[in-house]
């Protein structure tokens, strides 16, 4: 299958990856923290399963908060994820190793007991982040400091991890943030939820699904499988060069979330970042970069860059940069992969200023060029509540399914199966 003889509009959906009904991002650690956009277990476990061998290596090169991995070792391959977000990171890195069931139960039952040691006036006159004043009433405030500085006083770095990711889940649950909104906005109305009920709560939810992960992975002896997440661009690894027989992944899609912007509140309580502008620049896919050029490797990726130009020059701009960053990540996957190594892509389509944006046809370009051989290209339907589908037509940003002037953008999504021809 070449490029040039394959026929996008051709393609039909097939029901064997539609996945309808499933729940299995509530299985296991899959549900530890929510994540815009996440990736579905039950898709990852169908291409490892079918692209992959036991011990195999396989890298998530965009390892957002760690399907890829989990499912790896779930199926007792070895992992190992790339991501340029330290909350990701942290995140993924609790996903995938999980702690002796006593162990962790003994550490939040001292924890929890230390709640009724809370006194207001030690947390008065904290000093944060001014963004942490702006998100957060201070009493939700000093109690969220409170249980931070006690989760750093554990000394078993796993355990301190795990407590910290049921932290960062709950902050904005917590906040002022309007709890139905991926985009940072104020809900005046919200009303107030307890730090410590909500952290209790949420704490106990993940020991149990701790459990039955541990439990799993002790019965079929994949409890030592490697694992390993790296705080790294997708488009420049240190992964060795031929390393890995598979890559499961899912870029981020055009101009589509502002992963810096979401994940602000642990960013800026865990000391992630102190200056959001220049963090948002390091992300793919962001309004936020510099970039001047308009010109692409790709000839579908010029076609669409030249029509948006006639519209918005500035968006043209962007989504030019996003498409040379997909060049880079193309060329990056083809180092780290072995010889006759399967990729395994998954990426929609959209619309922007009523621009078609056929990112998966520019990947298939992509993927050509930097010497990937296509195998096959599946098409699937995207479950409305696993991402949201619906953007603006005039501004392009996300909203709501009833709102007025709303138009579905990725209805339906590809799967880009390729093999790294032999050199």
């Amino acid at each position: 299958m070449e490029a040039k003889n394959l026929r996008f509009e051709d393609i039909k959906i097939d029901p064997e990856w539609h996945f309808k009904n499933v729940r299995s991002i509530e299985r296991f650690t899959h549900g530890y923290h929510r994540y815009p956009a996440k990736f579905l277990p039950d898709l990852v476990k169908k291409l490892i399963e079918e692209h992959t061998k036991l011990n195999d290596t396989i890298a998530d090169v965009f390892a957002g908060c760690g399907t890829t991995l989990v499912e790896a070792k779930l199926h007792g391959r070895k992992s190992i994820g790339v991501d340029i977000n330290p909350v990701a990171e942290l995140i993924t890195k609790v996903k995938t190793n999980p702690i002796k069931p006593t162990i962790l139960q003994k550490q939040f039952d001292r924890l929890t007991d230390r709640f009724s040691q809370f006194n207001l006036n030690s947390y008065s006159k904290i000093s944060k982040h001014e963004r942490i004043d702006y998100w957060f009433v201070p009493e939700n405030k000093n109690k969220i400091a409170f249980l931070y500085d006690n989760i750093l006083k554990i000394r078993n770095k796993s355990v301190k991890g795990f407590f910290l990711v049921s932290l960062s889940h709950i902050l904005k649950n917590c906040s002022r943030w309007l709890q139905s909104s991926t985009k940072p906005q104020v809900d005046p109305k919200k009303p107030l939820i307890d730090p410590f009920s909500a952290f209790n709560y949420h704490t106990k939810q993940m020991i149990k699904k701790n459990k039955e992960f541990y439990g799993y992975l002790e019965e079929k002896d994949f409890l030592d499988t490697r694992c390993e997440i790296k705080l790294e661009d997708a488009r420049k690894t240190s992964i060795a060069a031929g390393s890995v027989a598979a890559i499961i992944t899912s870029p981020p899609y055009v101009t589509s979330y502002e992963y810096a912007d979401i994940h602000q509140l642990t960013a800026y309580w865990y000391e992630y970042v102190t200056d959001l502008a220049s963090f948002r620049r390091n992300f793919i896919g962001t309004f936020y970069s510099q970039n001047q050029s308009l010109k692409c490797h790709s000839m579908q990726a010029q076609k669409i860059v030249d029509q948006l130009f006639s519209k918005d020059g500035r968006v043209a701009k962007e989504v030019a940069n996003y498409f040379k960053n997909m060049q880079n990540v193309a060329e990056e996957m083809y180092r780290i992969l072995c010889n006759n190594g399967h990729v395994c892509v998954v990426i929609g389509n959209t619309t922007l200023r009523n621009v078609k944006i056929e990112s998966a046809e520019v990947f298939v370009e992509l993927l050509e060029q930097t010497g990937f051989k296509i195998k096959d290209v599946i098409k699937r339907s995207i479950p409305n509540k696993l991402i949201p589908t619906i953007r603006d037509k005039t501004t392009g940003k996300f909203v709501k399914l009833n709102s007025a002037n709303s138009k579905l953008v990725y209805p339906e999504e590809y799967i880009l199966i390729a093999r790294k021809r032999e050199i």
